[in-house]
């Protein structure tokens, strides 16, 4: 009978990799933490009509990658392909901006598009994020950006910050006539800009195809439309990143993908892959129902994220091999080290200690503790370093606790 494997594109996370996904997820966390934000932990399947209303009918998104089925009411679901609808959706139909001065949110979890499964892009991917509402300035545009330069320090990956601002419903139509009167004449577009130009022409700027890069390097740019309150609020936003010494890149081609972003849209890219994306949405709140409601939020790709951090667990790992009628004092030996928070695995498989040794080295054990009936006799245990294949005995369990 063949296997059953994984769907393409739906993979499995497991050993270092599952430890570099945890690692990520605690590393923002912490910080979510002492930024003062709050957890929501929102649904995977959503009415289809959501991201229609929210991410755009026209995008890329909705058009080509969600995830769509009918359930057995006939009600048209489909499986989040991001985060942030959900939240307002829930932020809206419970009221919480109503219950708080202002919101702190954040969220992790599976996100589903149907893409062509890549290095750093499957069907089924990961994504942390948070949402803050109900505040419209500069400052918090900054804060979110600062907690997530945080993030890349603390996970000791090197990033170039992009930033733009892609104006407001005030400004925007003027820019919006430019661009596409810019856009007719120009031939040569590949199929989905040829679309895209008179439906969506701000996503013909975010191309990946070099054809349509080049052609559109003359275009003229959002930021020489800007309103004197956009303008006022990206100068402000420049300028804490300045004062603060995060560095970072204008590039007027970054508008993002969703319809929903107003102002302030910005990306954490590495080796040409965005690891992070953003920014500001001061409408979607009120096109879904609420009060008007400035808000400004990101995403983190935890697959990609993955693809650029270094091996985790540096923790040493103590293994405790024990042979014929000790293992009372090996389980023993076991817990104290395991109550002082050392990484200990017990061996007990093994038929003699030659057996139990090989094991532990290929669990990659960086010291082995063994015990058997002459060290348990005289009072001792005796103290492998794995690397060095050193060994010494060893009285004190508290000594052994600080090895």
């Amino acid at each position: 009978m063949e296997n059953i494997k994984a769907i393409r594109g739906f993979d499995d996370i497991f050993f270092e990799e599952a430890k570099k996904f945890r690692y990520i997820t605690d590393t923002f966390r912490k910080l979510f933490e002492v930024y003062n934000f709050e957890e929501i932990i929102l649904p995977i399947v959503e009415y289809k009509e959501l991201f229609d209303r929210s991410v755009g009918e026209i995008t890329d998104i909705v058009q080509k990658e969600m995830f769509v089925f009918e359930d057995k009411s006939k009600r048209v679901l489909a499986l989040r392909p991001e985060g942030t609808a959900g939240v307002v959706r829930s932020v809206v139909e419970h009221g919480l901006l109503y219950k708080k001065p202002f919101l702190k949110l954040f969220y992790e979890g599976p996100m589903f598009r149907y893409e062509r499964p890549q290095s750093g892009r499957k069907r089924q991917f990961h994504q942390i994020g948070c949402e803050v509402l109900g505040l419209d300035n500069p400052t918090t545009d900054f804060e979110i950006i600062n907690l997530c330069f945080d993030a890349f320090k603390k996970l000791n990956i090197d990033i170039t910050l992009e930033i733009n601002s892609i104006g407001c419903p005030v400004c925007r139509p003027k820019y919006r006539e430019a661009l596409t009167n810019y856009l007719k004449d120009i031939e040569g577009l590949c199929k989905d800009c040829e679309e895209r130009r008179f439906k969506n022409p701000l996503r013909v700027l975010d191309c990946k195809v070099e054809t349509c890069k080049d052609l559109t390097k003359e275009a003229p740019m959002m930021l020489d439309y800007l309103c004197e309150e956009c303008s006022n609020h990206y100068k402000s936003l420049k300028t804490y990143l300045d004062s603060f010494g995060i560095p970072y890149k204008e590039n007027p081609c970054l508008v993002r993908g969703l319809d929903y972003y107003t102002k302030t849209v910005f990306e954490f890219v590495k080796d040409n892959l965005t690891l992070l994306a953003g920014g500001r949405y001061d409408n979607l709140v009120e096109s879904l129902g609420g009060p008007k409601t400035p808000a400004v939020g990101f995403a983190a790709g935890i697959e990609r994220i993955m693809l650029f951090l270094k091996s985790q667990y540096k923790e040493d790992l103590y293994a405790v091999v024990y042979i014929e009628n000790t293992v009372l004092e090996a389980l023993k030996v076991v817990n104290i080290l395991r109550e002082k928070g050392k990484r200990v695995e017990l061996i007990s498989k093994g038929s003699n200690l030659k057996k139990k040794l090989e094991i532990a080295d290929k669990l990659g054990a960086s010291y082995t503790l063994i015990i058997g009936p002459e060290e348990l006799q005289k009072g001792v245990y005796i103290l492998k370093n794995m690397s060095t294949k050193e060994q010494k005995e060893i009285r004190d369990l508290g000594s052994l606790v600080n090895v």
